[in-house]
């Protein structure tokens, strides 16, 4: 078994074996909300992957019982000064979810609890996702910061359960339950608890592991090639509305000393 613990405080755990890499989230006191170098460190994990051919399957999962993640920290936000800060953190996250979308090997987030944010923009990266009962994903941006989706997470989960759907759930702010999850699309499969989802992301990541690597790449390949994606370009002038906004103030603010936001859409 080979086992690394990097990160500050090790706030995200890499275990490999027997083929197996698995990824955990290890900020249960915090819901397992991502910093950004947390997010780094997703990224070079799955960079090793597509070198280390021992490397067959990557299985992701958060710590506790309460959450998968609950997206980035609020308090990463609170150093932003300048409209440059907004878009190097959402080059930050097309990057590196592209690079965990576009990993060599298959992904399978084992999901229990929130899924949030950035951790249900992880987890729509991830090519398979296993829900328990108790699983709620979604995007609250527009009851929590007034910020958006980076242009990637837009495609992404657009793809996943389509255009209506992806409206629904951003206009709304609403966590979506395990079953509906599962009939959008969002989940691929529903087990009753947190010990039941342990062994069946162990039983899925064993089988796919045994597959035809060649087979399961140019699966990967093929579907990334069917969606279209916005640039980062093409979506710059919408990150900066946002989070140069001064409902992105309030709203951070607002979360911060845990009060409802008063929304002026300026």
């Amino acid at each position: 078994m080979d086992q690394e613990l990097t990160g500050r405080e090790d706030d995200l755990l890499f275990i490999l074996d027997d083929g197996i890499g698995r990824v955990t989230f290890n900020r249960p006191q915090a819901r397992n909300a991502f910093t950004f170098e947390m997010y780094e460190r997703l990224a070079e994990i799955c960079e090793r992957a597509n070198r280390d051919q021992t490397i067959k399957v990557l299985v992701l999962r958060g710590a506790g019982d309460k959450a998968f993640a609950a997206g980035t920290d609020i308090n990463q936000f609170r150093a932003f000064k300048t409209p440059q800060d907004a878009l190097d953190y959402e080059n930050r996250i097309d990057r590196v979810l592209g690079i965990l979308e576009t990993c060599r090997v298959p992904t399978i987030a084992a999901i229990n609890g929130a899924c949030t944010g950035g951790g249900a923009g992880i987890a729509a990266a991830c090519d398979l996702r296993i829900g328990t009962r108790s699983t709620r994903m979604g995007f609250p941006i527009a009851r929590t910061l007034g910020n958006c989706l980076s242009m990637s997470n837009v495609g992404r989960i657009t793809a996943l359960i389509g255009p209506a759907r992806v409206k629904d759930l951003i206009f709304t702010a609403r966590l979506v339950e395990a079953g509906e999850a599962a009939s959008v699309g969002l989940l691929t499969e529903v087990v009753d608890d947190l010990a039941t989802l342990d062994t069946r992301a162990d039983e899925i990541a064993r089988l796919v592991a045994g597959n035809a690597p060649l087979t399961l790449s140019a699966t990967k390949q093929a579907v990334a090639r069917l969606q279209k994606r916005l640039t980062r370009e093409e979506g710059e002038d919408l990150i900066l509305m946002c989070y140069t906004s001064r409902d992105f103030r309030e709203g951070l603010d607002a979360f911060l000393t845990k009060r409802a936001p008063q929304w002026r859409g300026q």
